[in-house]
């Protein structure tokens, strides 16, 4: 695995740890993603954009709370995202953010793996 760059960022209810493995950009977001802590994750995944990485894994498996702020986070990454030729994987999904995304149907438009490994292998 490589591990090139590693780096993290806290605001407030939100830890957001980000690692380069392989071709993916690995981005892990602890607490609670909200109104208050959406830049703390959206910064980071621009950062990552900008650098060329357009292959983002977010492993949402310490990521406790998220509501549409936090959604629309990962939604215009997606976008951003595609648009440079990668796309958005998540993992680690925990049952109250697959229900965010299963009410708003935002599950049909990101490409979700079981575990990291799948993740970083798909």
């Amino acid at each position: 695995m490589d591990r090139g760059t590693a780096g993290s960022a806290h605001r407030g209810r939100l830890l957001v740890e980000v690692r380069t493995e392989g071709v993916s950009e690995v981005v892990t977001p602890a607490g609670e993603l909200d109104h208050h802590t959406a830049d703390a994750l959206s910064t980071p995944l621009d950062a990552a954009l900008e650098q060329g990485r357009s292959r983002l894994v977010i492993d949402c498996s310490r990521l406790e709370f998220c509501d549409s702020t936090g959604l629309n986070v990962l939604l215009s990454a997606r976008l951003k995202a595609e648009a440079a030729g990668g796309g958005v994987h998540l993992t680690g999904l925990r049952p109250v953010v697959a229900r965010v995304l299963e009410i708003t149907g935002a599950e049909a438009v990101f490409t979700v793996h079981p575990s990291l490994r799948e993740a970083l292998s798909g």
